[in-house]
């Protein structure tokens, strides 16, 4: 890493070890340096009032809010920055979301380091970071029928409600893990069956089964 790198990247990712990883992997680059570093999305939003940088790698499963939540208030308030979503969930789950959310690249944490510091120097100049298969998921949304995008009608919190019940996890569960009220998250169910004219969990987590919405 170079005090005087050209691009500068702020880290956000709720795991120390993936943290410790990417700043590794970036040490070794002469023309991209840390500028900074965060485990929540509050905080990455305090940091980026703060910091001076031009990359943004962000996670969406993060501990205290989604990260096209983060992404949207980032992009807000400050429009020139690109921000590269990273993420263990395959492209088909959210990276349109992302994309459509002002993200400037989709890369799955299974990535080569190469891919990844490649992803971080194209979208710092200004230009698009898309893997081949999420040009293959493009592609495919293009001619989708309208009764095969049914989940594409849901809000972003409304969509990782769906995935997390069809993973098995009960409202309770859900309501801890995103920091809500169970009443909020029976909302957000109730709300999801009505879009997609659903009857119980059995039909939905069928659905996002059959869609390739869970692993």
């Amino acid at each position: 890493m170079t005090e005087h790198a050209a691009i500068k990247l702020l880290i956000v990712d709720d795991h120390p070890v993936v943290r410790e990883g990417i700043k590794s992997i970036v040490a070794a680059a002469n023309d991209i340096a840390v500028a900074g570093e965060s485990a929540s999305g509050l905080d990455a939003i305090r940091l980026s009032r703060q910091l001076d940088y031009k990359v943004m790698l962000l996670d969406i499963a993060l501990s205290d809010k989604n990260g096209i939540e983060v992404l949207k208030q980032i992009k807000s308030e400050k429009p020139d920055v690109q921000v590269l979503m990273f993420s263990i969930h395959k492209e088909e789950q959210y990276a349109i979301r992302s994309l459509k959310a002002g993200a400037a690249g989709y890369l799955n944490k299974q990535c080569a380091t190469t891919e990844l510091l490649q992803a971080i120097r194209q979208v710092a100049n200004g230009l698009k970071y898309i893997t081949p298969q999420l040009a293959q998921e493009l592609a495919n949304n293009l001619n989708q029928e309208h009764e095969d995008a049914l989940h594409k009608t849901l809000s972003d919190r409304e969509f990782q409600t769906l995935t997390m019940i069809a993973s098995g996890k009960s409202v309770s569960d859900i309501a801890k893990d995103l920091s809500l009220s169970v009443k909020t998250i029976s909302e957000y169910r109730s709300r999801i069956l009505l879009k997609m004219k659903l009857r119980h969990n059995a039909e939905l987590t069928h659905y996002a089964i059959k869609n390739q919405l869970v692993e």
